[in-house]
């Protein structure tokens, strides 16, 4: 995944030797904005955000105010460059919750260290699903509207579990967490194979995944998907229950009901030619998609395709 830095500096001096500091990592991607066009670059969430002070028409406090303003941009980190040694001027900037102050003139290792440290950090954080360690609703939404912004053509897809809840009733929530981190890991694996890079899997919660796709086969991408799930997915059960090819759960009036194996729907809501604005609307068509999944019997994908 392509991490995008915005550089914020009017003279779009500090840009030239950042490229240069990073010409051999593919993964960066820096950005330079000038104080006047601050506002339309907060909008697209970059990955990082480093001020040149020293070169800016607005002071950083005020920059850094801005972008904690922004709901998208409350986490994202920011770096301050300047050549001010004023304590309290420091202290300033960093109450505005700046996760470094970096003093010039810099010294190039250092400084390519702490960028590069920060997004490790970064990466490691925002998977906050401790379950599956993938990124959760926030970076979902944040990743939805970024895409969104820059009118990229790309894929919601969403991974639902049929008949989970019917599982943990018989064989426990810690075999059923067993059973979300194995779709974690199916999930993971057939996006890791997609022949571009620039992809993103999310957790939203429980027996709920998501995946931003740029466009490709996905037909190919959800019937490996399925085939990898039902390959695997037996191991989870008993002999016995497998034999059935069902599980036995008695209901609230104590009538034995039959649930069929956990199986895996998928909805896949395409975008493209600004027929969404919004993630909101993208999540109105993907309810409706993955229901109609859900009423095929065992593991199924129903894909939105778009209309022009």
């Amino acid at each position: 995944m392509v991490h995008e830095i915005y550089i914020i500096d009017d003279k779009s001096i500090l840009i030239e030797q950042l490229k240069k500091l990073f010409k051999d990592e593919d993964e960066y991607s820096f950005v330079s904005v000038t104080s006047e066009n601050l506002d339309q670059a907060i909008k697209s969430i970059p990955t990082m955000i480093i001020i040149e002070d020293d070169n800016t028409e607005l002071s950083a406090v005020e920059i850094c105010k801005r972008i904690r303003e922004n709901e998208d941009n409350s986490i994202t980190p920011i770096i301050v460059m300047s050549s001010i040694m004023d304590h309290e001027y420091r202290l300033e900037i960093l109450k505005m919750s700046v996760q470094y102050y970096i003093l010039k003139p810099i010294n190039e290792d250092y400084f390519w260290c702490t960028v590069r440290n920060m997004i490790d950090f970064i990466t490691t954080n925002r998977r906050v699903s401790p379950l599956t360690g993938l990124p959760g609703n926030v970076q979902i939404q944040a990743e939805m509207k970024k895409r969104l912004l820059a009118k990229e053509e790309f894929a919601v897809i969403y991974f639902d579990l049929d008949n989970f809840k019917a599982y943990n009733d018989v064989y426990g929530f810690s075999n059923g967490d067993e059973i979300i981190k194995f779709t974690a890991r199916t999930i993971v694996k057939n996006i890791h194979e997609l022949p571009n890079s620039n992809n993103f899997i999310g957790h939203i919660g429980g027996d709920d995944f998501v995946a931003i796709v740029e466009k490709c086969d996905y037909d190919k991408l959800c019937s490996s998907t399925i085939f990898d799930f039902d390959s695997e997915v037996h191991k989870y059960y008993s002999d016995d229950d497998i034999e059935r090819g069902f599980v036995e759960v008695a209901n609230r009036r104590g009538i034995i009901e039959e649930f069929p194996i956990v199986s895996l729907s998928i909805g896949v809501v395409e975008v493209d030619n600004n027929n969404f604005k919004t993630p909101l609307e993208i999540g109105e068509v993907s309810a409706q998609v993955k229901h109609r999944a859900k009423t095929i019997m065992g593991s199924a994908y129903v894909i939105n395709r778009r209309k022009f």
